[in-house]
């Protein structure tokens, strides 16, 4: 068993922010900035190329709804929704979750950088991704 489903299961105790019968969100542990939040379906699913169309649906409708929720309950100035799919990518339980991490300024706890990659052919890229 995972340790979400721990959390769901309520074998871990965790702070609720949201709970319908299929989504839970909690406060993560590990607060990156004040508010910062784990939104996941219920149902085990280890990450977003693995889910239903449902459960997705669910979910984006309670991530979607809390984002607002916490941006103006926080007064952040905006947020991120942050998904990692994949150990390369930096998932580290594999249960689908989503974080909403508010934003309050530039010199806050995170930072995301993008980088500029090698010039590439679009319409190569198109072709392969379509």
């Amino acid at each position: 068993m995972c340790i979400f489903c721990d959390i769901i299961n309520k074998q871990i105790p965790s702070k609720v922010v949201y709970e319908d019968d299929d989504v839970i969100a909690i406060l993560d542990i590990a607060q990156v900035t004040l508010g910062h939040t784990l939104v996941m379906p219920k149902k085990h699913v280890e990450n977003i190329l693995e889910v239903d169309e449902d459960t997705m649906g669910k979910v984006s409708k309670v991530v979607h709804h809390l984002a607002k929720q916490i941006v103006t309950k926080t007064e952040a100035v905006g947020c991120n929704i942050l998904n990692n799919c994949g150990e390369v990518a930096g998932q580290t339980v594999n249960h689908l979750h989503f974080h909403i991490i508010p934003r309050y300024g530039e010199d806050d706890a995170i930072s995301l950088r993008f980088y500029p990659s090698e010039e590439l052919d679009l319409d190569e890229v198109l072709e392969k991704v379509k």
